[in-house]
């Protein structure tokens, strides 16, 4: 089973590329992010059309999620339960595996912006909101799997220069922590279960040329709870989308559990 995430920074813009990357990666599970489209805009059809089915909560211009699928999944909830958001940031659902039900949360989490702004206090609100809703998630489903754009680079070794985002966000030590209290509630960082190259980022700002430069961060992760750890063999960023015109300024990243 390969479950995957990809924040595509617009899917009528990326929409094309994905359909393509689906084609050539049939992952079971793709947790898309930053869809900035309306409900009623998402392209169902598309995805039917090679074969998957999809759950989106979206709204217009900003945020917006989505998670396609090769089997239909049950039992869908979009939000944080008892945390009232008027931003489009999570959807939940579960499917079928040899194991047994398979719970796959898809995430895009708050920016902040600046350490100074009060949206960077909506992030750390907003992360103590997902951690305690997911306490509850793995009460119910021991399977489960968080896919997204957490906005955190989780330690220095996933930032190309540490010195020069000191005191910037994504990488404050508040908002390490608020990923730390995820971490800590039973979920393993799927890409750090394995011997990474060095340099292995997920994010590269369009500016300076960041990409080429790899001048980037890993900030897109695969949250799995013990269950899943166990039979997770892999866990690979995948560059060559970021490669591509008009590309994302995220890449995608999957991980491969062998039951």
């Amino acid at each position: 089973m390969k479950l995957a995430t990809w924040n595509v920074n617009s899917l009528n813009v990326r929409l094309p590329q994905v359909l393509d990357w689906l084609r050539d990666n049939p992952v079971d599970a793709l947790g898309l992010q930053e869809l900035k489209l309306t409900d009623d805009k998402f392209p169902q059809q598309a995805f039917t059309d090679i074969g998957y089915h999809a759950v989106w909560t979206g709204q217009k211009t900003y945020n917006g999620v989505a998670i396609l699928s090769r089997e239909p999944g049950e039992d869908v909830t979009r939000d944080i339960g008892n945390y009232t958001d008027i931003q489009r940031r999570v959807i939940a659902t579960t499917l079928p595996s040899p194991a047994g039900p398979v719970r796959v949360v898809c995430v895009y989490c708050p920016n902040g912006q600046a350490l100074d702004s009060d949206k960077y206090v909506y992030k750390l609100e907003w992360f103590l909101a997902l951690r305690d809703w997911l306490k509850s998630e793995l009460a119910r489903y021991p399977r489960l799997a968080v896919l997204g754009d957490y906005n955190i680079a989780p330690a220095d070794e996933d930032v190309h220069d540490p010195a020069k985002w000191e005191g910037g966000v994504h990488v404050s030590p508040p908002e390490r922590d608020a990923l730390k209290q995820l971490i800590g509630l039973g979920l393993s960082d799927a890409f750090r279960l394995f011997e990474q190259p060095p340099k292995s980022f997920s994010w590269w700002d369009y500016r300076m040329m960041g990409f080429r430069r790899n001048a980037g961060l890993r900030i897109d992760h695969i949250l799995l709870s013990d269950p899943l750890r166990e039979v997770c063999t892999a866990c690979d960023i995948d560059k060559g989308p970021r490669g591509n015109t008009q590309p994302s300024d995220h890449t995608p990243v999957i991980a491969t559990l062998t039951f």
